[in-house]
């Protein structure tokens, strides 16, 4: 780790965390109180991925659908308007749009094998997006003067990185430029981050054998064919599943990579220096362990 020790973070001339975990446990809540505080640079992965690598794929899904009225389609083929997502740090809903859910068609949803093909697709952006870590920490510097930076990654990462390999090359460029540090949600999570998924969907990437196994499964369990499935229904069906099965794979990426908080201690915060102390703390109890 590039901190070692609570003192090596509190004496860095230039401090440099990513925190990682599950949406909705508090990533954005302290790389925001970060950024206001006018001392942090503010790297969004999923902003990253929905303009630089899925931008095009996003703004072509929308010129299709506008294609199909009329009235639209004359004005497109002219050049007459131009449509475009509008994705910020805080609404993601063209991204989350883009992927949709597999399901009945007529409820909005996707044939399995273009769902499958989107998700392909956000794998290799959330990689892209996260090895152009370090050069935002160099741009962030060079061009903004900012010696600290906060890297929000996505609620996904664990699906695209092996923490068991020492050798993964999207965790190698993370740590050696950052201080990876996990928020662990608890049991008493899940149920809030479900029902707060089904309200408001997040962009969600799954590796291909999680998903080949949900969907068999609610097949099975519904009895339904393909085409009428509930996209929701499954949607937040997988979700859930995702939660429990993902604790696992982030617990590694601490212990193998970085340190630990906890979603409870996240939302104490209330300002810049109370996020100092709370990497602080989880560095200190990662050397007391060690």
């Amino acid at each position: 780790m590039i901190y070692a020790t609570e003192a090596d973070w509190r004496s860095a001339p230039n401090r440099r965390v990513a925190f990682f975990g599950m949406s909705g446990l508090g990533k954005t809540h302290v790389s925001e109180i970060l950024r206001d505080s006018g001392e942090w640079f503010h790297y969004s992965v999923d902003y990253r991925i929905g303009t630089a690598y899925m931008g095009e794929h996003i703004n072509d899904n929308l010129k299709r659908e506008a294609m199909k009225v009329p009235f639209l389609a004359k004005l497109l083929r002219t050049d007459s308007i131009y449509i475009g997502s509008n994705i910020t740090f805080d609404n993601l809903d063209p991204l989350s749009t883009y992927l949709g859910q597999p399901g009945d068609p007529s409820n909005g949803g996707l044939p399995l094998p273009e769902y499958e093909r989107r998700q392909e697709l956000h794998v290799r952006a959330e990689v892209n997006a996260l090895l152009d870590t370090p050069h935002f920490i160099d741009r962030a510097q060079e061009i903004y003067g900012y010696d600290n930076f906060v890297c929000d990654t996505g609620g996904s990462t664990c699906e695209v990185v092996d923490a068991e390999d020492p050798d993964d090359p999207v965790l190698t460029a993370l740590s050696q430029n950052t201080l990876m540090v996990w928020i662990e949600g608890t049991e008493d999570h899940t149920q809030t981050l479900i029902d707060r998924f089904s309200r408001a969907p997040k962009p969600m990437c799954y590796r291909p054998t999680f998903l080949t196994a949900a969907w068999a499964a609610h097949l099975d369990r519904t009895g339904k064919r393909p085409d009428q499935v509930d996209p929701t229904e499954f949607a937040v069906e997988a979700y859930a599943a995702a939660i429990r099965e993902r604790q696992p794979r982030y617990a590694a990426m601490a212990r193998n990579w970085g340190v630990k908080t906890t979603a409870a201690e996240v939302a104490s915060v209330r300002d810049a220096e109370d996020v100092n102390d709370l990497v602080a703390a989880a560095l200190g109890r990662a050397a007391a362990r060690d």
